[in-house]
């Protein structure tokens, strides 16, 4: 396959039966897993959080949905008051997360791709209180900029820290030459209050020129991130270009590289200098080739796989597979994958300390992994 064609491929759910497709069983070095269907009948699920009473809320990239799964894998009528939604390629409602008072305040944030006429689009984030039928209240609190009229690599994860700021995972948009240039937020994680507002210890928050809400830039797509459940540091997965995913941690201030270096080419086939010839640039930690287009990951908290506790499990696209990472400090010593068949959109730890997956499809469905019984 030609290399743009596999770039017009990764846009493109497979039309493959996934329940066909569908293991059972995996074979894991913890022992066997099973494969359970909890619920099924999403549009292109993207992203989901757990409820403190135990429900699902997941967000639906096509046509732009919210929907909540309740614990016996009901699923809701789409929630009302969600904004206008560019749903389109990588484009369409995306991620989601939980205000830290969310008991208290109700208080829901969402990542989507907001159009802006003449077939432009950017990322933003929006907040709004969760009620039983939708959403009420709702407040942008950051936009991307520009918006372009490209419809691939849109970012969107969404990470609350350890003090309460919200870090925004953006993408290139297909816009290289924005990249670099540190007065736009293309291709960055932003770092803001939950408010919107800029926090005063951003590394660039007092330079001219600079987009103040930029914590690190250099950025892909970012199409995963989470909290090391120690450190409390970002960790970050970016899908790379033809070759050359990454997984980085992200230091507020650094440059991750792109479009000057990396793991892979241009889908042209044009030649990309490697991340060594640029040693001032930060280094990824853990880079695949070939890819496996990672999209959503979580460091394994729960108690369903003990012997899960503190890896990195990641979703994958083109790989359809659950990748899980065991880790050494800020070092990778060993990888497991698990073919699924079917495409990985999201992971997330259940609230009975499963594994939860989200699969990219028409008839999107959320698998749960626990361990076989004996």
């Amino acid at each position: 396959m030609r290399p743009l064609l596999v770039a017009l491929a990764l846009l493109l759910p497979t039309a493959t039966s996934a329940d066909e497709a569908l293991p059972a069983m995996l074979d894991a070095v913890v022992g066997t897993l099973k494969v359970d269907v909890f619920a099924s009948g999403l549009s292109y699920p993207w992203s989901a959080v757990v409820l403190p009473e135990g429900d699902l809320l997941v967000s639906e990239k096509y046509p732009g949905g919210l929907r909540r799964v309740g614990s016996d894998g009901t699923i809701s009528e789409p929630l009302a008051g969600l904004p206008p939604i560019y749903a389109a390629g990588n484009g369409g409602m995306l991620g989601l997360a939980l205000d830290p008072a969310f008991p208290d305040n109700r208080l829901l944030y969402f990542a989507f791709s907001e159009p802006g006429g003449d077939d432009l689009a950017g990322l933003s984030v929006a907040r709004a209180a969760l009620g039983p039928g939708g959403l009420s209240g709702l407040e942008v609190v950051f936009r991307q900029t520009p918006k372009v009229d490209d419809i691939r690599n849109s970012g969107g994860r969404l990470v609350f820290a350890t003090d309460g700021t919200l870090f925004v995972t953006t993408g290139d948009r297909f816009a290289q030459d924005l990249v670099q240039p540190l007065d736009n937020t293309i291709g960055v994680v932003a770092r803001i209050a939950p408010d919107g507002s800029i926090p005063a210890d951003n590394p660039f928050v007092d330079q001219d020129g600079v987009d103040p809400a930029i914590w690190s830039s250099g950025h892909r797509n970012v199409a995963g991130a989470a909290l090391h459940p120690v450190t409390g540091q970002l960790w970050i997965h970016e899908l790379g270009p033809w070759g050359g995913d990454e997984l980085n941690i992200v230091e507020p201030g650094r440059n991750y590289g792109w479009p000057l270096v990396s793991w892979g080419h241009h889908y042209t086939g044009e030649l990309i200098p490697k991340p060594s010839s640029r040693p001032e640039l930060a280094p990824s930690i853990y880079h695949w080739n070939p890819v496996i287009s990672p999209s959503g990951m979580v460091f394994y908290t729960g108690s369903a796989i003990p012997d899960w506790s503190g890896n990195l499990l990641i979703g994958g696209l083109s790989s359809q597979a659950l990748v899980r990472l065991t880790l050494r400090d800020d070092r990778v010593i060993a990888e497991e994958r698990f073919d699924l068949g079917t495409r990985i959109r999201d992971v997330l730890v259940g609230p009975e300390g499963g594994v939860l997956l989200l699969t990219d499809e028409e008839d999107g469905k959320v698998l749960r992994l626990t361990l076989a019984e004996d």
